[in-house]
Formats: structure tokens, sequence, C-alpha cells
């Protein structure tokens, strides 16, 4: 069928308004509400790509540890029995106390003073000097009788003897074992005590062979030094307070009995009171 010029004319317009409709709308798509233009979409990445590596921290290095000092090995403690020169012993090794007396026998003196231990059941250890005991055996029968401990106190109480050559030394101990021996054939001498306390190794060392203890002592009373002008009393109560101060368990304490009468007077008190307070013992 044949169109008017007319119809044609307005079908046509209607075309172009149609179009034109469709091209706002669309436009109107792409820009934002706002007016500003809207941006493009991001692109995803494609699924082959891979994931860019994680970066992790490195590792610390574990500090190296400090280096610990050594402890050096604790030193052996000194055996304060041991504690006299060159290694004599100053404690009996007990708890009991030995009073030792020397340069006897007297025979003035060791008489009384056996006769006192003897009234208080106390027995001591006399260190006899050689030429003493040779003039005197029947008061080396006495102290062992007594049961006393006998102790060499070398042969004439040489206070240099520990500097003498090994073969002296020996030689002299010997002679007073020997005498103390032949006043007492079944005594046994199994202490050895420097004069003056004059210990050397070389004295120890001989006294040793011999099977003989060295012994020094932990209490000097020093009685046998008299001050000039000082009373017979004061001498005793010196010697007491002496011994009553520094004696302790285990101690071995210095006396003599050799031309010292305040000596034994004043363990006729002293006595007692060690009584009272510690074993007095006789070193075994």
């Amino acid at each position: 069928m044949r169109l008017s010029r007319a119809r044609k004319a307005i079908l046509v317009g209607v075309l172009m308004l149609v179009v034109g409709v469709t091209g706002r709308a669309s436009a109107d798509t792409t820009k934002p509400q706002d007016g500003r233009l809207a941006k493009a979409p991001v692109a995803s990445a494609p699924a082959s790509t891979p994931p860019a590596p994680v970066q992790t921290e490195k590792p610390k290095p574990k500090p190296k540890p400090k280096p610990t000092k050594t402890t050096p090995a604790a030193k052996p403690a000194v055996n304060a029995r041991y504690g006299g020169p060159a290694g004599s012993h100053t404690l009996t090794g007990t708890k009991g106390v030995a009073l030792t007396f020397d340069d006897g026998p007297d025979p003035a003196e060791t008489p009384k003073l056996l006769k006192l231990l003897a009234q208080h059941h106390v027995k001591a250890t006399f260190c006899l000097v050689g030429s003493n005991a040779a003039r005197h055996p029947e008061l080396v029968r006495k102290i062992v009788a007594g049961g006393h401990t006998l102790c060499n106190h070398t042969w004439n109480h040489s206070l240099k003897l520990g500097k003498d050559p090994a073969a002296k030394i020996r030689a002299d101990l010997q002679r007073t074992n020997a005498a103390i021996l032949k006043a007492a054939p079944k005594a046994k001498i199994k202490y050895f005590r420097a004069p003056g306390g004059n210990f050397t190794p070389r004295l120890v060392a001989v006294a040793d062979q011999m099977h003989m203890t060295s012994i020094y002592w932990q209490v000097d009373p020093r009685d046998w030094s008299h001050r000039k002008g000082e009373t017979s009393a004061a001498h005793q109560a010196k010697v007491i307070s002496s011994v009553a101060k520094h004696c302790r368990p285990g101690a071995i304490v210095l006396s003599h009995d050799y031309a010292q009468p305040d000596t034994i007077a004043a363990y006729r008190k002293l006595i007692p009171w060690l009584k009272k307070r510690y074993t007095l013992v006789a070193l075994p």
C-alpha cells in the first residue's frame, strides 16, 4: 500500500523521536546522578595470574649464649687439728680436753701433780725429757702406772734440734725413748713435742717415721714465764685466768710440772673448774 507524503512525514518523525529517547536513556545510565563522571570499572586480574609472593621477615639469629665462668673447685678446708707448726696437732680430735705437762719428771713437783690427778680421776699426758727420765725412772713408772700417756720431749730440751740433720734428730729421739723404755719396758710412746714448740718439717717427718704424732697446743698459759716481782698468788691467778679464758672443747693445753710449783697450785683450782665444763682426757 502506498503511503501519502503526509503519513510518511509523520512516521519519520515518530521514528526519530523514538531513537532520540532511546539514546538519551542510554546516555543517562553512564552518568552519575550527581553530575560527575563515573569511574571506569576496574578490570579484575585474570584467574591464571599467580599471587604476589608474601614477604616474610627473616628469622633473627638466636643470640649466642654468653660464656659462663667456670667456678673453681673449692679448696679443701684446712683441718684445725693440724694447725700447729709443720702440721703438728693443736687439737685432740674429739671434744675432750687434754692436759699436757712438759719437761719432767721432776722429783719435787711430779709426785704432787700425780696425786692431784688421781684425786680427781683425771688422766693427762706427760712430755718427758730423756735425761730427766734417766735420772728418775721411778717417776716414769708412776706416770705409766697412773694410766697417763707418754710423750717424747727430746733428750736435753734442745730448742734447735729441728735444724739438725735427720740422722742427728733420729739419734736424739731414739735415746730419749730408750731411757723411758728402760724405766717402763711396756710403755707406749706415741707422741712427740718439740721443745719451745719449734717444729720443723724435718723434725715432724722423723717423729712420724718413728710412729710418734707431733703435738703442739691450743692453750698456753705461759706458766713457765715469771715476771719480775710477780708473787706466787699473782702467777697462779694468771695461769688460771688464761686457761679458763682460752680453753675450748678439743683443746690441747700446755703446762709444765718441772720446777713449777705455782702451776701445780693453780691446777688445784683449775681441775675442778675444768671438769664441770669439759671432759679431761689423756691423748690416746
